[in-house]
């Protein structure tokens, strides 16, 4: 793997609270002066970071019902729609985790759905839905069925974690979606990714998309 194939897989993030307009905008050029594939902030920041990155390649990720989930699908569709008017690319989608720990597999499939039908409208251009399933917060048979209702519901990714539940991405975690959706669906690894080897590491367990704050540490960890 290339250094620019490598920088194309990160979302550089910034989802903490307490994140300013000013660190927004150090996002986005740190994300245009290294090449990352994307920046992922908070949905207030979408229009701003899309301010920030015109011109360039990075894409705006932005995230739905997060960080709990615990949303309506009819709140999470409106989100998604303001989300997309002001500019975002890709939506990563909190479930309700409790009802999928609670076995209403119905009911996460339509909260999946809100979303998904939402970023299908969207026009001219398809609109990513990353579906997060938390899955410290999961057994291995609820990772299944999460998945499976992320791809029953035609999203286009499986995501591990927020990064606000207390567990980073693990290399078990990933290789157990990548197994489970196989090449149908992307899987991105978020949370606790803070050096290069982590990052490779969890790349080559089956991660397609990786989601750091600690994108630029990670990059001058680079072999020059």
């Amino acid at each position: 793997m290339t250094r620019a194939e490598f920088t194309r897989l990160i979302d550089h993030t910034a989802l903490k609270p307490e994140t300013t307009k000013d660190e927004i905008q150090r996002l986005c050029e740190e994300a245009c002066t290294f090449g990352f594939g994307a920046v992922c902030v908070a949905p207030l920041w979408v229009p701003w970071a899309t301010k920030c990155v015109e011109g360039s390649p990075v894409r705006i990720v932005t995230v739905i019902g997060f960080p709990h989930g615990n949303t309506s699908p009819d709140v999470k569709a409106y989100e998604a729609k303001l989300a997309i008017e002001a500019g975002a690319h890709e939506l990563d989608m909190v479930i309700q985790i409790g009802l999928l720990r609670g076995g209403n597999h119905g009911g996460v499939l339509d909260d999946i759905q809100s979303v998904v039908n939402v970023a299908r409208r969207a026009l001219p251009s398809k609109i990513l839905v990353k579906v997060i399933l938390e899955t410290a917060l999961l057994n291995k048979d609820e990772q299944k069925i999460g998945c499976q209702l992320a791809e029953k519901a035609g999203a286009d990714f499986v995501k591990t974690s927020t990064g606000f539940a207390g567990s980073a991405a693990t290399i078990e975690d990933v290789g157990f979606l990548r197994r489970t959706v196989g090449e149908r669906l992307g899987v991105k690894a978020a949370g606790g990714i803070r050096d290069l080897v982590t990052a490779l590491t969890l790349i080559n367990a089956g991660a397609s998309r990786l989601g750091c704050s600690s994108s630029v540490s990670i990059m001058k960890m680079w072999p020059v």
